[in-house]
C-alpha cells in the first residue's frame, strides 16, 4: 500500500459562520468558513430570512407592487 495516499484528518476541525456561530467537526481541513449554518438556517430556526443578491427581492417587490396598480387601473376603466 502507498504511504501518505489519503489527507491528513483533523478531528477538531474549526467552523466558523457568517452570523458568528463556532463549532468543530471532523474534516481534510483545519478551518472552515460557511456563509450558513444550523442554528442561522431558516429551515432549522423557523423564521424567514432573505439573503438578498444584488437586490433582487426589492426590484421583484416593485414589479409585484406595479403589477397590482395596473390591475386596478384596468378595473377602474371597465367600470
Amino acid at each position: 500500500m502507498k504511504k501518505d495516499l489519503h489527507p491528513k484528518y483533523f478531528e477538531k476541525a474549526q467552523v466558523v459562520c457568517a452570523c458568528g456561530n463556532t463549532f468543530t467537526v471532523g474534516s481534510t481541513k483545519e478551518k472552515l468558513e460557511v456563509e450558513i449554518c444550523s442554528s442561522c438556517h431558516p429551515f432549522y430556526t423557523g423564521t424567514e430570512k432573505i439573503i438578498d443578491t444584488a437586490g433582487r427581492v426589492e426590484k421583484f417587490k416593485t414589479r409585484q407592487a406595479t403589477a397590482a396598480k395596473g390591475k386596478k387601473l384596468a378595473n377602474k376603466r371597465k367600470n
